[in-house]
């Protein structure tokens, strides 16, 4: 997952002066940022775990993003800047370990492993196209009740999910035990991405991202060092191309992306950002057969593809409906891309009060940026770049935050 590795999008009533309109080719280029770079964390990720120990790879790349992001807010809103409360840096931790460590984590350890053993990144990327889907069913069993084409989209991600892990024997079979260790990554993923709406999060996305990224990175140290990840490990013996990988996810995937997709929320309406859902896996299989000679057999053309269709219909469904006055605000989603996680759309046509599930954003009420510090900020937005991110706005009617 995008450093994201993933949520869902929520609208909600804003004050203040409205957001000035971005010029089309601006919100385009972002857009393109987001599709492109979140969609190739996935392959990123396999060629870093080439040479590289994977869980202690994953920590280094969150460690230091972390830092990164952290020093920023710092050196351009002053010391406050990454305060919090203890309930809010619990908040955080707690969803920064299903998102990163359980939800990165996982697929991370899918991709590794020798040809036949390690599952392709386009595969992987098709897999954790399901968050959407696995939170409605979250959504489900707490009591909201989507509408019924949310459920048929559902219904045909899953199958297409089914289609495309299902044994078939031959020499490019999908890996199963990989498929699957993605699949309970998702499903890790899922559970934060709904968690992150219904406690109490940092109010600025940025700030709960460093957090989510530190708990997340350490708990990932911590695994390395007991799977014996570190145990005679020589740097020397890392190929430039791995190294090279990682600070390609370390920057592109979890800084430059995360940034494009935050500003993206505040200056385009959330029907075209939320397009990333089912853009990236598509831009994720392309690049992996291109760049890796990763096989695109017709059962990962069929089963992908009805997956894709499964979460365009839920998120084209649980987009938010048109009014006349309303003003939107941004919500949830990890990544893979990296994540994938919250903001606001600037659509003042979006109406406040409905969800869009998706996996890499957060419900945020404010105008997250990396500003004064000054700016009301509600809500928080996608922890990292693939990956869907941390939330602080109120669950609403549909059942999710972000």
């Amino acid at each position: 997952m995008r450093s994201n590795p993933s949520g869902a999008i929520r609208t909600a009533d804003r004050s203040g002066p409205p957001t000035p309109a971005a010029r089309p080719g601006l919100v385009w280029a972002a857009l393109i940022v987001v599709y492109v770079l979140w969609g190739s964390t996935y392959l990123g990720i396999r060629i870093a775990v080439e040479t590289l120990p994977p869980l202690a790879s994953a920590a280094a790349r969150f460690v230091a993003a972390a830092a990164v992001l952290a020093l920023v807010l710092r050196v351009r809103r002053g010391p406050g800047a990454l305060r919090v409360d203890r309930r809010q840096l619990a908040s955080a931790a707690l969803v920064g370990l299903l998102l990163l460590a359980g939800g990165n984590g996982l697929v991370v350890l899918a991709e590794s492993g020798p040809p036949g053993v390690a599952l392709p990144s386009g595969i992987a990327a098709l897999l954790v196209a399901t968050v959407p889907l696995l939170v409605v069913l979250l959504r489900s069993v707490t009591g909201d009740r989507p509408r019924f084409w949310t459920f048929a989209g559902v219904t045909l991600g899953f199958a297409g999910l089914v289609l495309l892990v299902l044994p078939t024997g031959g020499a490019d079979a999908v890996p199963l035990a990989g498929a699957l260790t993605v699949v309970v990554g998702a499903v890790s993923w899922s559970i934060g991405s709904f968690l992150s709406g219904r406690i109490r999060m940092p109010a600025d996305p940025f700030v709960a991202t460093v957090y989510e990224m530190v708990a997340g990175g350490v708990a990932l140290g911590l695994l390395a060092v007991g799977r014996g990840e570190l145990r005679g490990f020589d740097p020397a013996q890392v190929s430039g191309r791995s190294w090279l990988a990682l600070v390609y996810l370390m920057v592109a995937g979890s800084l430059v992306a995360f940034t494009a997709y935050v500003w993206l929320l505040h200056h385009a309406p959330i029907s075209l950002v939320s397009t990333y859902a089912y853009v990236n896996p598509a831009v994720a299989v392309v690049l992996g057969a291109a760049l890796a000679a990763e096989p695109v057999t017709g059962q990962v053309l069929l089963g992908g593809g009805v997956i894709v269709a499964g979460v365009a219909l839920v998120v084209s469904t649980e987009r938010p409906r048109r009014a006349g006055t309303a003003r939107s605000a941004g919500a949830d989603s990890a990544g893979s891309g990296g994540g994938g996680r919250v903001g606001r759309a600037g659509d003042p046509a979006e109406r406040a009060g409905t969800d869009t599930v998706l996996p890499r954003d957060r419900a945020d009420a404010g105008r997250p940026h990396l500003g004064t510090g000054d700016e009301r900020s509600d809500g928080a937005g996608p922890a990292t770049p693939g990956i869907p991110r941390p939330g602080g706005a109120r669950t609403t009617a549909s059942g999710e935050r972000r």
